[in-house]
């Protein structure tokens, strides 16, 4: 029902991308423009704007798919791993005890520290997090890096699979060997020629066509035609992330916003530089987004806007994420002042 909706892009059209625009009083101050793609398990693109055929570094919003190896090689369920530690190994968190307590506490279950974590360390990204850090005399460590779940995940899988644990982060280790080739099986392309970047955590990112990871996401959405083990694995993710949505990201987030929301019916995560990914499982498509200049702002009210062109989003789910994806702008004295918008030409 929900394809019914989309038509297929005219080779024209798809070279287009729209536009989210910030207008201040009667006029449009900027303009962000946005390519994206919407495609079905089957690999349909079913609508797409701009370039979508190039490359793009997808950043964390791919940490859904680099969770799959610590339930496919048996290590979650080796270590215990409950679906509230499923779905921080997908987050991109905001450093808030809730999750620097589950990263310590799992991290010691498998017998190493914050000390063998590779992401670097960062001021938590929730505001009051970092200021009672702070008050408190303390200074952050690696757990309370946005990608120390991702992380902690890794370690565990290596641990089980008896592999060296130090340089996990290193495009040459099994850790990350298993990465590409589950984003190789799910894309079909052969990753061996594909831009390597360095991630924020200092894990490769892989540059991948965006919409393939539209496609990537749709079946991850609907793994029905994967091989059993694997779709149970995204089954098992899916219902992690949307029963602790908070794991996810934490306060003031539209990942968390949305997937608890959402209620399962979708899945969604953001990654740095303007990235966004979404699964509707019971539509089976994917939405894959990229905000040229990297403007996280743009690219949430471009995933509101593609939501609603598919008709997902009823009034209570409008309720609490409208804050995300209709935002308005408040100057100092909280005053509103203008608004973005999602602008689609033609």
């Amino acid at each position: 029902m929900v394809q019914n909706m989309i038509k297929r892009s005219s080779p024209d059209s798809a070279r287009l991308p729209f536009t989210v625009t910030v207008t201040r009083g009667p006029m449009v101050e900027s303009r962000h423009q946005v390519i994206a793609a919407i495609s079905d398990a089957q690999g349909r693109l079913l609508k797409s704007w701009g370039n979508v055929e190039s490359p793009v570094y997808l950043r964390s919003a791919i940490k859904p798919l680099q969770a799959l190896q610590l339930i496919e090689t048996g290590a979650a369920d080796a270590f215990n791993v409950s679906e509230k530690e499923l779905s921080l190994a997908c987050a991109s968190h905001t450093g808030e005890p809730v999750h620097v307590e589950a990263v310590t506490a799992w991290l010691k279950r498998i017998g190493l520290g914050v000390e063998d974590l590779e992401c670097g360390s960062h001021w938590p990204t929730y505001d009051p997090a970092a200021r009672a850090l702070a008050a408190a005399g303390k200074e952050p460590t690696a757990a309370h890096n946005n990608c120390s779940g991702k992380h902690t995940g890794f370690l565990t899988t290596a641990r089980h699979m008896g592999e060296e644990t130090k340089g996990y982060i290193k495009l040459d280790h099994p850790v990350q060997r298993r990465i590409v080739s589950i984003l190789e099986d799910f894309t079909g392309l052969n990753l061996g020629n594909a831009p390597v970047g360095i991630d924020g955590c200092s894990i490769p990112t892989i540059g991948i066509p965006l919409d393939k990871a539209a496609f990537v996401f749709a079946r991850f959405a609907d793994p029905s035609k994967l091989d059993a083990d694997r779709a149970a694995a995204c089954h098992r993710l899916q219902k992690a992330i949307s029963k602790y949505p908070q794991m996810i990201a934490g306060s003031d987030r539209l990942c968390t916003a949305l997937n608890e929301a959402a209620k399962g019916k979708m899945v969604a995560k953001v990654g740095a530089e303007g990235v966004y990914l979404a699964a509707l499982p019971e539509a089976g498509l994917g939405i894959a987004i990229k905000a040229l200049d990297g403007a996280t702002r743009a690219v949430e009210v471009a995933l509101g806007a593609l939501l609603d062109e598919l008709g997902v989003l009823n009034n209570d789910i409008h309720r609490i994420i409208d804050p995300y994806v209709r935002p308005v702008l408040r100057n100092r004295n909280n005053i509103v002042v203008g608004h973005l918008d999602a602008v689609f030409d033609g």
